[in-house]
């Protein structure tokens, strides 16, 4: 009887390896040719999961935002409380952040796969589409606490998390600013638009806002 082969898990054991290649060496010395190398596999399966290497890198970008909305899930889903729309913004958050070794290897695939995108627009496509997301489900966190009072737009406010994220995580993984640092910086700029006291906890429901799978990148 032939071998049943875990074809998901094949092409994850090859994301995988195009990640640490891509953090490592950057993203000009990825190659089917390193990534077979490093996975410990030929160049052949590599090829026969990825045609091109547009293809491998979505899919290794698409493993990353998982991982990532996997922990958010993790650290949300033992809660005795549902989370509020600070603790929702702000987990989420701190996924994109580099703030352990996980974390940074993921912000340098995602940095890398920026400026590789920048020149591919059908590549470019699916950052901005994972993008739009992200800041509609922030705006709509914003919202929910009522910012009109405060003079708080929520569309211009998600927007400038996303950017103050990006920068955070360039700067911290160019050794510019302490991880402590980028969370005081991020926290108080959450105090701005999401204060603690707007949105104390709640009982748990039966359903919870799920947040879009993150990009990572800034990280």
């Amino acid at each position: 009887m032939p071998k049943k082969v875990d074809h998901q898990a094949q092409r994850a054991l090859i994301a995988d390896a195009l990640m640490r290649v891509a953090a490592t060496r950057g993203l000009e010395a990825v190659s089917l040719r390193h990534v077979a190398t490093e996975a410990g596999v030929s160049t052949g399966m590599v090829q026969h999961y990825f045609r091109t290497k547009d293809q491998m890198m979505i899919f290794a970008l698409d493993m990353v935002s998982a991982g990532v909305q996997a922990r958010l899930a993790a650290e949300t889903g033992d809660q005795d409380v549902a989370p509020t729309p600070r603790d929702l913004v702000r987990g989420l958050l701190l996924q994109m952040l580099p703030l352990d070794e996980q974390r940074a290897t993921e912000g340098k695939v995602a940095l890398a796969f920026l400026s590789y995108a920048a020149v591919r627009p059908h590549v470019a496509a699916e950052l901005r589409e994972n993008t739009a997301q992200m800041r509609a489900f922030f705006a709509d966190q914003i919202r929910a606490t009522s910012p009109a009072e405060r003079g708080v737009d929520p569309e211009l406010a998600a927007t400038a998390l996303l950017a103050l994220v990006d920068g955070l995580g360039v700067h911290v993984l160019g050794g510019h600013y302490s991880p402590d640092a980028a969370l005081a910086a991020l926290d108080q700029y959450l105090d701005s638009v999401l204060p603690a006291e707007a949105t104390g906890p709640r009982p748990r429901a039966d359903r919870t806002i799920t947040p879009p799978a993150p990009r990572t990148v800034g990280p």
